[in-house]
């Protein structure tokens, strides 16, 4: 009940956004008030695809429903955002940081509650929404905003496709679903390229925005999630055509604003070098603790090394695959028994691999997508972050180590697979159904060992599943 009056005043509040663009001219009388064009282009942009969207996750109800209320509210911060930057000038870095906090934040939020409604009967639609939302983002992406938001886009795609072919046939309200939420971002790249081609448009005259600019207030209490737990390790100071994989650590980075020097010691005058030069003479006190972490330099102060070049090519009987970003059509199709693929650095990529070969080895990739027919090897997966593996035809082994987030779609000829996993987690095997559908089974993280009085004997616990 307390979810539907939830949803009811979301309602109301687009149907005033309506009211605002479309009754007898009041668009223009707004602009003459102050409300800048592209506000009232995006008022129309939640009255339009947002509100049929919502609509439809209402009627689908459930977790569905809970997740696209994160998503509203992300969407009313980032209007916040827009109303600031149409009445202010660009500000310093460290005040618009803070200006993208409450996005930020709902962008952290979409994506726990995904991670801890993994059981969920509804897990595609969550994992559609969870994967393209950092594409609210795009506020801080020059000066290539709008292909940003395509690439959170077509990261929707591996669930939504899920989605359709679940129910192509069954439910039209679910294909529905899936129609309306991508509707959203394809408007989104509409508008941007509309009024911010290059990034986000600030007023030439108003006052130069800060932290505290003041905004419209947020969505109605209950509607924001609770606060996201401590952000993860702050990524390394990045550019605007820095790889999507790294999206969320750097609106946890931001998120953290101030606070990211909360860990910092204060440092007296008798400690500093420049001001006690025996102390260049003397060896530094001796670390009894882990190395500790040391910002990045920015890259505007450094000369830093170029990107090594993308690569795709047979060297001998070894596939070489490296440094590819954002490729989604990447294919190797003359292969030999004797071959074997070495795909290194790859990130935001699929890679589709045909016919029978020797063996697969992932190294240091991040989102990558592998499909593959048949290995008489080994795949091996080593130092790699949320990446997809599907088998077509058989393979005897898949090894897993040091790799965070893994999901390996095994085929009906591939059950009998061993999978050998080591100072890994998040990894979950999908077992094809009768259906053509897939149910999906985590790997135990979780071991308990015990001395029988012979031997140590090592069992899984049983909340490890």
């Amino acid at each position: 009940a307390d979810m539907e009056r939830l949803v009811e005043r979301l309602e109301k509040a687009v149907e005033r956004l309506e009211t605002v663009c479309q009754g007898s001219g009041k668009c223009g009388e707004a602009s003459a008030k102050g409300v800048a064009q592209y506000v009232q282009a995006f008022d129309a942009l939640l009255a339009g695809p947002v509100a049929e969207y919502m609509k439809i996750s209402k009627e689908v109800g459930g977790d569905v429903q809970k997740h696209a209320e994160m998503v509203h509210a992300g969407l009313m911060s980032e209007r916040a955002l827009l109303v600031v930057a149409s009445q202010h000038q660009q500000p310093a870095e460290n005040a618009f940081s803070e200006l993208l906090k409450p996005i930020s934040e709902q962008i952290q939020a979409v994506q726990n509650f995904r991670e801890k409604n993994r059981g969920s009967k509804l897990f595609n639609h969550l994992s559609a929404v969870s994967e393209s939302i950092p594409a609210l983002g795009w506020v801080a992406m020059a000066p290539k905003p709008g292909p940003y938001v395509k690439e959170m886009t077509d990261a929707a795609m591996f669930y939504t496709n899920r989605i359709l072919k679940e129910y192509k046939d069954v439910d039209k309200k679910q294909v529905d679903w899936v129609k309306a939420y991508l509707s959203i971002w394809t408007e989104l790249q509409a508008y941007i390229k509309e009024y911010h081609t290059t990034g986000l448009t600030w007023s030439k005259t108003g006052p130069v925005a800060t932290g505290g600019a003041k905004a419209p207030p947020p969505p109605p209490a209950g509607l924001a999630p609770p606060p996201p737990g401590p952000p993860p390790p702050p990524a390394p100071a990045s550019s605007s055509t820095d790889d999507s994989a790294s999206r969320s650590a750097l609106f946890a980075q931001i998120n953290r604003g101030e606070g990211i020097t909360s860990g910092l010691r204060h440092v007296s005058d008798d400690m500093k070098t420049h001001k006690n030069p025996a102390l260049k003479n003397q060896g530094g006190p001796v670390r009894s603790g882990p190395k500790p972490f040391t910002a990045p330099k920015p890259a505007c102060n450094a000369n830093p090394s170029p990107k090594a070049p993308p690569l795709l090519e047979l060297e001998g009987k070894k596939w070489r695959v490296e440094n590819q970003e954002n490729a989604t059509n990447l294919v190797i199709s003359d292969t030999e028994l004797k071959q074997v693929a070495y795909v290194f650095k790859c990130t935001n990529s699929t890679l589709q691999i045909k016919g029978k070969i020797n063996s697969i080895t992932l190294d240091n990739c991040k989102k990558l997508g592998l499909v593959f027919d048949d290995v008489v090897g080994i795949v091996e997966i080593i130092n790699s972050r949320d990446v997809k593996v599907q088998v077509m035809g058989k393979v005897p082994t898949i090894s897993i180590n040091k790799t965070d987030g893994c999901h390996v779609y095994l085929s009906k000829s591939s059950l009998d697979c061993e999978i050998v996993s080591a100072k890994s987690s998040e990894m979950n095997v999908l077992i094809p159904t009768e259906g053509g559908d897939f149910t999906e089974f985590p790997v135990p993280e979780q071991f308990k060992t015990v001395w029988n009085g012979q031997k140590l004997v090592t069992t899984v616990t049983e909340i490890a599943g």
